[in-house]
C-alpha cells in the first residue's frame, strides 16, 4: 500500500512539472533591426557625429599649432637665434603641449564614450520597456535576443509586437 501512496506521489509531481514546463511561453526579439528603425536612434548618432566632429576639430587646431610652434624653433634653431639653454626650455615647453594633446585625446575618447552613454541609455530603456510590456501582455516568461539563440521557431518572434508597442 505505501508502495503505490509513493508512486501516485511520484507520478503527481512528474505530471505537474511537464505541465509547468508546457506552460512556460518563450519569444525572440531581434533588437538590432527594431533599433535601426527607430528614429531616436538615428538623431543619436548624429548627435554623436557631430560631438565628436567638434571635438576632434579642437584636437586637429591644437596638433597644428604645435606643428607650427615646433618649425617656428626649428627655424630659430637653425638660423643660431637661440642658445643651447633656450633651446632646451624650448624643447621642455614643446613636449609640455605635446603631452597636453595627447591628454586631451584621452580625455576626448572619454566624453564621446560618455556623451554615447547619455546619447543611447534612454533608447535602450524604451526598447526594454516595449518588450517587457509585450512579454506581459503575452504571457511570455521568457524572451531572447534573436543574436544569441541556436534554434528559433518563426511563430515565437515577438518582433513585430514590440515594434508595434514602440509605434514603428
Amino acid at each position: 500500500m505505501k508502495r503505490i501512496v509513493k508512486l501516485s506521489s511520484l507520478v503527481a509531481v512528474l505530471v505537474l512539472a511537464t505541465l509547468t514546463v508546457q506552460a512556460q511561453k518563450f519569444g525572440y526579439v531581434n533588437t538590432a533591426i527594431i533599433l535601426n528603425d527607430m528614429p531616436e536612434l538615428k538623431q543619436a548618432e548624429a548627435n554623436l557625429k557631430s560631438y565628436q566632429t567638434q571635438l576632434q576639430k579642437k584636437g586637429q587646431s591644437m596638433l597644428e599649432e604645435l606643428q607650427t610652434e615646433y618649425q617656428a624653433v626649428q627655424a630659430k634653431i637653425q638660423n643660431g637665434d637661440l642658445s643651447p639653454k633656450q633651446q632646451e626650455s624650448e624643447a621642455e615647453r614643446l613636449k609640455a603641449k605635446e603631452t597636453e594633446l595627447g591628454q586631451y585625446e584621452q580625455d576626448m575618447m572619454q566624453k564621446i564614450q560618455e556623451k554615447r552613454a547619455t546619447e543611447l541609455q534612454p533608447i535602450y530603456d524604451k526598447l526594454n520597456a516595449a518588450i517587457e510590456s509585450v512579454a506581459k501582455e503575452n504571457g511570455f516568461q521568457f524572451i531572447f535576443d534573436e543574436g544569441v539563440l541556436l534554434y528559433k521557431e518563426s511563430s515565437a518572434d515577438v518582433s513585430a509586437m514590440v515594434k508595434s508597442k514602440l509605434g514603428l
